[in-house]
């Protein structure tokens, strides 16, 4: 097998082909004065089994753009069999129509990466599960829990913590963390009145005098958590954390991390942290580069996925 990485994520990519032993694909990505993408592979991949890795973080439509030209010029040189593999999906939010004339882009770029060639897709933690069945090639969802969970462990009192969802639609990854580390589960009921900004309601669980771990998929401008964190701490709340899969972090999201009552953020490498982003002292990164390395493995050797997190 053969592991490419277009410029959204190349520090994960390299760790990934660490775990596998196996060297970084030769391609060239550059740009023509006018930004057009251009691209090359740099050496034979005919019968290949090749994997692309590439978040479509920002900028979303350039790293998109890259993903499909290079899924096409694979598909040219006669690779045996491409996966896109996406540690993050980034147009997942926009997973159902939301008012009148509206699109479903989840489902067009599920159908922009099938037409360029990609023959099956791996990605981590969708924003919405039913994702997978926009796609009419093979899909697997890995989970980031079990890495999280190791986290959690390692560094907290999990006899005194509570797992918490900060809104409704969370529950059930919430759920599989505090089953893992046999923690209760609380849920933070919540109003959004607008888009990027959300007015906590309410705390449904019992959090007084515990460890609370925020769980969630992603974190974009980061209201949501600072002010889930404040209800937690007025509520008698000794702590708390927060456990994210994709630090998006747009426009001042890290600063306003930083100036919470959050004791930690901890992030995976889905998505490439900024220098600024390293630089917040309660932002922590983990690596999932041995969990996607190994479903990379498990793909090419025609092993099961879903039995890394039994």
């Amino acid at each position: 097998m053969k592991l490419f990485s277009g410029n959204s994520n190349p520090q994960l990519a390299g760790r990934i082909c660490e775990y596998l032993n196996i060297p970084m694909g030769l391609a060239n990505v550059r740009r023509f004065a006018d930004q057009e993408i251009f691209l090359e592979i740099l050496e034979n991949v005919r019968g290949e089994d090749v994997f692309v890795l590439q978040s479509t973080s920002f900028p979303a439509n350039d790293h998109m753009m890259e993903l499909l030209i290079m899924i096409d010029a694979l598909r040219r040189s006669s690779a045996k069999r491409i996966t896109a593999v996406l540690p993050y999906f980034g147009y997942a939010r926009q997973d159902r129509k939301v008012g009148p004339r509206t699109p479903i882009s989840a489902k067009l770029v599920a159908n922009l990466i099938t037409n360029a060639g990609a023959d099956r897709v791996l990605t981590l933690d969708l924003h919405a599960a039913q994702i997978q069945g926009f796609f009419d090639i093979p899909t697997d969802n890995l989970f980031a829990v079990p890495v999280l969970a190791r986290d959690v462990a390692k560094y907290h009192d999990t006899s005194n913590t509570t797992i918490v969802s900060p809104d409704v639609g969370g529950v059930v990854r919430a759920r599989a963390l505090a089953k893992r580390i046999d923690a209760p589960l609380a849920i933070v009921d919540k109003r959004r009145d607008q888009p990027g900004e959300s007015e906590v309601m309410n705390i449904i669980g019992n959090v007084k005098g515990k460890e609370c771990i925020l769980v969630d998929d992603i974190i974009d401008s980061g209201g949501t958590l600072c002010n889930a964190a404040e209800a937690l701490l007025d509520m008698g709340a000794i702590s708390v954390a927060a456990y994210i899969t994709h630090g998006v972090l747009s426009n001042n999201a890290s600063v306003r991390v930083a100036n919470s009552k959050l004791t930690e953020l901890v992030i995976t490498d889905s998505i490439q942290p900024t220098r600024e982003i390293e630089q917040v002292v309660n932002i922590r990164v983990l690596s999932i580069a041995e969990l996607v390395g190994e479903a990379i493995r498990r793909t090419a050797n025609e092993k099961s996925v879903s039995s890394l997190f039994d």
